[in-house]
């Protein structure tokens, strides 16, 4: 990532409004940001409007070194990727079904089954993650609708909508690790 996109993203800037607030280009602020580094007018420009040094927009020439280790990271990563057994990560996601009524337990099948297969790919742990989650927050709903006194047929709602909720998670993850060997609902962060 450029330095001039960190910098950007940290000051909670789009391209648009730092184009409008420095006078360059969108196309220009694009181009430094897929790695071109800016020069004269443009550098100081920037540096100004974001309140930097030109210094600091300039993207640093890693050592020979670092280059190697980054690359080899790449190819490990890329290598660890097709040791994912997509079949497997499927039937692990598909595996919360049975217990998505009881949100307490439906991330222990998957768990189990991660455990035993030894599949702890990031995708696995992903979907973990996210049962995990769905069985924090669920009963956390269940029991704000149930004190808010809404009567029994909102209660009944409640569950059946959070029921249905978690199926549909599990299963559009199901179809997107099928066509695209990705998730479509996960979490930025994993708890396992």
């Amino acid at each position: 990532m450029s330095e001039l996109k960190k910098i950007r993203e940290q000051q909670n800037l789009t391209q648009e409004e730092l184009a409008e607030k420095s006078g360059i280009s969108v196309r220009t602020i694009q181009r430094i940001e897929a790695g071109t580094n800016p020069k004269g007018y443009t550098l100081k420009t920037l540096a100004t409007t974001l309140g930097i040094t030109e210094k600091d927009l300039l993207t640093p020439i890693l050592p020979v070194e670092e280059i190697d280790n980054s690359f080899d990271e790449q190819v490990q990563e890329v290598k660890n990727k097709d040791d994912i057994n997509y079949s497997l990560v499927k039937i692990i996601n598909l595996s919360s079904i049975p217990f998505a009524w009881f949100p307490i337990v439906n991330f222990l099948l998957p768990l189990l089954i991660m455990l035993f297969t030894k599949q702890k790919s990031q995708i696995v742990k992903q979907i973990i993650s996210l049962q995990i989650f769905l069985a924090i927050i669920s009963p956390i709903i269940f029991m704000i609708v149930a004190l808010l006194k809404l009567g029994s047929t909102s209660v009944m709602l409640t569950m059946i909508a959070l029921t249905l909720i978690n199926v549909f998670i599990i299963l559009r993850n199901a179809y997107e690790i099928d066509k695209k060997q990705c998730l479509c609902y996960k979490l930025n962060f994993n708890i396992i």
